[in-house]
């Protein structure tokens, strides 16, 4: 270890030295923290001696602090010495042994026996000094045995004028057991007291960068070798190659060159602090201090920055004196920081090192104190939940109240933890009962499939009676959720068999479950008031959310138009305002999925993205995977099929598919509709091999499901397979009265199915019926229905068809489906011989599904790219593209591209005549007549144009 910040006092020792080999004695005392440094100085004090300066070295341990002459032995019974000398004081050392140990050394008190052993040695010592100087250098003296301590101090008083320099390390900062030792050292006259203190930010930095330090090796009388400046090769390495940041391990190591190096190693390493290294460095230097500082430290790293003096004095059974101490003792050594630990892994580590009966029970006292000096709730019910014991009823009830804090907290993890020690220690039934159904919501937040485990002993609670209202409503759902379909029917006859205020609620279960769950819900309509609902007062037992859950799933039901829309962004924009209920992501869910219906795809991605972002660094699972679910949809609409098929993927990956339950069909459904559209067909394959319940296909979530097999179906050419699909979720939706086209489009592609049957009478009498049905609040699925009436029609009446088709799909951002109009309308141009028309056409058509990577269309494109006059174009020289200006070049891409005037101006937010007027130089630069003659290669310039999907709004 290299000695930075430590060339005064190494240049000092050396002085002293010269002076000893000169004939005048010294005595020394290194004093400082823990692991300052204190040892390594000592070395290579006695490792600089010149030749002529013989070295006599003991090291004092506590274990042996019991044994007399302990120390002595180790400095004279070295095979350095003269064999004389040793058989002088082999018999001293051997009486001193089996002597009794005398008191401290406050020689006013030494038995005489004592005195002759201890004259003994210090003759003989003294004797030795006579003939060549000496350095007697003892290490942890605050361990050393009381009859050395003698010896010792007998040596110190006649240094005068002997050639002997007497370097002892001391950690001690306050006086203890040997501070009569450390006060007759202090009298002598030749007595000098150096202290260690922790390095420096500047000394932190010098070792990370292998700057200027004292080394063992330098010799200390050579001027042209100076005391600094021998790096290591390691820390040469690391300076090369590591950005090594000082604050930080500085912040860390508080200067504490044990724990410094042990970070540093941990860098290397694992770039980050270790248990196993910074954390077992700290534990050292604990060990080594006084077992008081070990007790504080023990006792901080359960109470945490939460205690003071006096918790931390009751807690370690110390004095606060002693505490107060402790404290001082491990802030001068850099361990800690204003009473607190400066790395999370070091206060791990410390509780990790106490036994598990131990730290139970300082939890369990930690618990008591902190209630009894009314700390807040959280705090107990975490030191109760470690302790894994509870005290009485005030516990349970610090328990219940913690685990609500931690829900709204968004902390279902410690919710849980507390419901279950809460469960454990109740013995009223009623209570254990109300308890397990806050402990099935909480693990439900992290995990569905581990609180299942709740549900049968909650439904068996229904039957008796013994569940409240809002318990049960959060079990219907729970049970639904996981497809026990005959057990949800139980607890919905009691919830439609309640009375008094509940009775008002039943109908917001039927319009909740006639969205969700609908073969449950009751036919029966109730007349409901648009957007407020004034009619439905809220009752003292409600909870707003699952309210808003029940008018959500009306909307859903009754078709969800523009003001259905602004309703459910409403509530979205409540979900960061007031308290949280298991009902929240439910109504997150359901509103998101009205503003898609709605038509208003965009709006529900910005809600996504702007839930995720505001949510706690401990979202649940539950949550991240359901908006991920919804994004994935979104996308999905929007023709951005890489990335609908990725947020898919990181749904199943939040939760896992038995996890899901009845609500698989949502990310399964995306993943693989996104599949197919992509031709990976793998893939969408693969997760067709999930098993499908039936509880599935009696939600809502099933219809995505049917929806995207039989768009694969289609794809792989099984149309018989796919009409089945799409005919099954037709008669669902009629069944269900949620019939709506924006839900399920099931018409056009039961439609398409029917066309590649060869049967257009029955696919035309799908599509009117489409047409019929999708009014102006749902462009999208007019815009597939008016493709498919295309393709039923004569040819000359399809490029009109399909014009309205695709203004209808820009205005609602669906790219895949604009991408496949295009492509049909390129065939009709084609058809109809209007070959320039359709270049154009081919030219965007090709670079929308590019943009939503629609694999299968793309392949369609290049297999005709012939018979379109592929990308061909007037030859251009590469100097007229170059002369062409930025705002030229975009707008001359665009044109490539197939865009009209009015589009290039929306997309580029300028005028249709300032487009004119571009187009206009373009043409005269590039010496060209027409838009066909534009050279294709323009159209790089539009992709990078367009970083977007097309039509995001």
């Amino acid at each position: 270890m290299r000695l930075v910040e430590r060339d005064e006092q190494v240049r000092y020792l050396d002085r002293l030295v010269d002076e000893c080999r000169g004939g005048r004695g010294q005595i020394v005392l290194l004093t400082g923290p823990a692991t300052t440094g204190r040892t390594e100085l000592l070395r290579v004090c006695a490792d600089r001696a010149p030749e002529d300066v013989r070295v006599l070295r003991a090291t004092c341990s506590r274990a042996e602090q019991s044994l007399p002459f302990g120390v002595l032995s180790q400095l004279l019974r070295s095979d350095t010495l003269p064999g004389e000398l040793i058989a002088r004081v082999d018999p001293l050392l051997r009486d001193g042994a089996s002597a009794d140990a005398p008191p401290r050394p406050d020689h006013d008190a030494v038995e005489a026996a004592v005195v002759r052993i201890v004259h003994g040695l210090g003759v003989a010592v003294l004797d030795l000094a006579a003939e060549t100087p000496l350095l007697i250098a003892v290490d942890d003296v605050q361990h050393a045995d009381v009859p050395s301590l003698h010896c010792l101090l007998y040596i110190a008083r006649r240094v005068g004028s002997a050639r002997v320099l007497v370097v002892l390390t001391d950690e001690a900062e306050f006086e203890t057991q040997h501070s009569p030792f450390r006060a007759e050292l202090r009298r002598q006259l030749h007595f000098h007291q150096l202290r260690l203190a922790p390095l420096t930010r500047e000394g932190v930095a010098a070792v990370l960068h292998g700057g200027a330090g004292t080394h063992a090796a330098d010799t200390p009388h050579d001027d042209t070798a100076p005391h600094s400046a021998v790096p290591a090769t390691d820390d040469t390495t690391a300076r090369d190659t590591t950005p090594w940041d000082t604050d930080a391990f500085f912040r860390a190591s508080g200067g504490n060159p044990l724990l410094l190096h042990a970070l540093i190693e941990d860098q290397h390493i694992a770039g980050e602090p270790r248990a196993q290294g910074y954390g077992l460095a700290l534990l050292s230097c604990l060990h080594r201090d006084r077992l008081a500082v070990l007790q504080v430290a023990r006792s901080l790293a359960v109470l945490g920055e939460e205690g003071g003096v006096d918790e931390l004095s009751q807690l370690a059974g110390l004095d606060t004196e002693t505490v107060s101490r402790a404290l001082h003792d491990m802030d001068a050594a850099g361990l800690i920081d204003k009473r607190a630990f400066r790395h999370p892994v070091a206060r791990a580590a410390v509780i990790d090192d106490i036994s598990p009966q131990d730290r139970l029970a300082l939890h369990r006292r930690a618990a008591q104190l902190m209630h009894d000096r009314g700390a807040p709730t959280m705090s107990v019910a975490r030191h109760l939940v470690e302790a894994r014991h509870t005290h009485g009823p005030w516990a349970v009830r610090v328990l219940l109240e913690a685990a609500e804090q931690a829900m709204l907290g968004e902390d279902p993890w410690l919710a849980t933890e507390c419901l279950k020690l809460a469960h454990r220690s109740s013995s009223d039934e009623q209570d254990r009962l109300a308890i397990r159904a806050r402990l099935a919501q909480a693990e439900w937040e992290v995990s569905p499939s581990a609180a299942a485990r709740h549900l049968t002993p909650l439904v068996a609670a229904v039957r008796s009676d013994r569940l409240g209202h809002g318990d049960r409503l959060v079990l219907l759902r729970h049970l639904l959720w996981h497809g026990r379909t005959d057990e949800a029917e139980t607890v919905l006859r009691h919830l439609r068999g309640a009375t008094g205020d509940q009775r008002t609620e039943s109908r917001d279960i039927e319009r909740w479950l006639a969205a969700t769950h609908p073969p449950l819900a009751r036919r029966s309509r109730l007349p409901i008031t648009r957007g407020g609902d004034i009619g439905h007062l809220l009752t003292p037992l409600s909870d707003p959310w699952w309210r808003s859950a029940a008018e959500l799933g009306d909307l859903i039901t009754r078709g969800p138009d523009q003001q259905a829309a602004d309703r459910a962004e409403q509530i979205l924009a409540e979900t960061g305002v007031g308290r949280r209920s298991p009902w929240t992501e439910e109504a997150v869910q359901l509103a998101l999925s009205v503003m898609i219906c709605a038509g208003r795809p965009g709006s529900a991605a910005d809600w996504c993205d702007r839930l995720n972002a505001s949510a706690t660094p401990r979202q649940t699972p539950v949550r991240t995977a359901t908006l991920a679910a919804m994004r994935a949809e979104v996308a999905i609409r929007q023709g951005d099929l890489t990335a609908g098929a990725d947020h898919a993927r990181r749904a199943l990956s939040h939760l896992a598919p038995k996890a899901w339950g009845v609500a698989i069909g949502l990310p399964l459904g995306s993943l693989v509709l996104a599949a197919t559209r992509t031709g990976d067909y793998e893939e969408a394959a693969k997760c067709l091999t999930h098993s499908a319940t039936d509880a599935m296909f009696r939600s809502r979530y099933g219809l995505h499901y049917l929806d995207a097999r039989g768009h694969f179906h289609l794809a792989t050419n099984h149309p018989h397979a796919a009409l089945a699909d799409f005919l099954s979720c037709g008669e669902l939706m009629r069944a269900w009265g949620l019939d709506a086209a924006a839900l399920s489009p099931w018409r056009t592609g039961a439609a398409e199915a029917w066309l590649r049957l060869g049967n257009p009478d029955q696919a035309k009498r799908l599509v009117y019926d489409e047409l019929t049905r999708a009014g102006a609040d749902d462009p999208r699925a007019r815009g597939s229905a008016l493709r498919l009436l295309a393709s039923l029609g004569p040819v000359s009446r399809q490029p009109e068809l399909l014009t309205e088709a695709l203004d209808l799909l820009e205005d609602c951002g669906d790219g895949y489906e604009q991408a496949r109009v295009l492509v049909d309308l390129c065939r009709s141009y084609h058809a109809l011989d209007e070959h320039r028309r359709a270049r154009m056409v081919f030219r965007r058509a090709w670079h929308v599904t590019k943009l939503c990577n629609a694999g299968p269309l793309s392949k369609e494109l290049m297999a005709a790219s012939g018979d379109f006059g592929g990308f061909e174009s007037a030859p251009v020289g590469a100097d007229g593209i170059t002369s062409l200006t930025g705002s030229e070049r975009r707008v001359a891409a665009l044109a490539v591209m197939g865009c009209t005037n009015r589009e290039i101006a929306g997309k580029l937010h300028i005028t249709a005549s300032t487009v004119e007027q571009h187009l206009t130089r373009v043409y005269r630069k590039l010496n060209v007549k027409r838009r066909k003659d534009l050279p294709v290669d323009l159209r790089n310039d539009g992709a990078t144009t367009e970083q977007t999907p097309l039509g995001r709004r």
